[in-house]
């Protein structure tokens, strides 16, 4: 596999988590941002890629610092979509 394999296979895996989380409803924040941007007019591919981008900057900073997962932080940034947070 080159590098963009692993980045097609890695951004498969995110949008599959999304996609989990909105089929369990949770967090609820997950599937209030899919109702909001299908409002607006995003399509679910371009909502999918967005949520997955949030989920993919929580889990870098978790490696980066070594510490679990934030939900507070990870609910505060999917609800400011389409706006994507700040890279720390």
């Amino acid at each position: 596999m080159n590098e963009n394999d692993d980045e097609a296979f890695a951004e498969a895996r995110l949008i599959e988590a999304i996609e989990n989380q909105l089929e369990a409803g949770e967090p609820a924040a997950a599937q209030a941002t899919f109702n909001k941007l299908t409002l607006v007019g995003y399509e679910r591919e371009d909502i999918l890629a967005l949520m997955a981008q949030v989920l993919a900057q929580e889990i870098r900073t978790m490696l980066r610092d070594d510490r679990g997962f934030d939900m507070d932080w990870y609910e505060q940034a999917l609800r400011a979509l389409p706006e994507l947070p700040e890279d720390d």
